[in-house]
């Protein structure tokens, strides 16, 4: 394939395409879904990408990131004023963002060989029969939109009060 070829199928490529000088100019990316057994050591706590790798499905990997940082920051405020979060701190955020972090991976996972790998190898895509119910039911279109667009488990600021 040339580049006039990628132009032509993809035009909002068109004037970054010619950059691409040979094959060691593009770069593949790696998509994988997994994660951590333990996010935290002594000093040290992992969240988003660095706890947890998501599938681009649903584009809810930042979304689970930003809630990671909101719940560590609400979890480890208060030990921070008193010194150094212990280990068993860090370990909190874990096990508070675990179950959300798990099913996000589990509908990404459903997501891609139920849908996206179906239609990629050509067969004839009839929608699995989940998709087929919640397509049915306008409620449940909701529901997945939200735990998609907002989380499993949403977290949210608690600042301290102001004296």
């Amino acid at each position: 394939m040339t580049t006039e070829n990628v132009a032509s199928l993809v035009p909002i490529l068109r004037d970054q395409i010619g950059d691409v000088n040979s094959w060691d100019d593009v770069k593949q990316l790696t998509v994988r879904i997994d994660r951590l057994t333990q996010w935290a050591l002594p000093g040290l706590l992992c969240i988003g990408d660095a706890a947890h790798a998501m599938s681009p499905v649903g584009g809810v990997g930042v979304n689970l990131a930003v809630q990671d940082a909101v719940a560590a920051a609400n979890i480890l405020f208060d030990k921070f004023g008193a010194g150094e979060p212990s280990l068993d701190d860090l370990e909190d955020v874990q096990q508070r963002r675990l179950f959300p972090t798990q099913v996000t991976q589990v509908m990404q996972t459903v997501v891609q060989d139920r849908i996206i790998n179906r239609a990629l190898s050509g067969e004839d895509l009839k929608p699995p029969f989940v998709v087929r119910v919640i397509n049915a039911l306008p409620w449940l279109q909701g529901l997945t939109a939200r735990l998609f667009g907002i989380g499993v488990r949403p977290e949210h600021v608690r600042s301290p009060e102001k004296t």
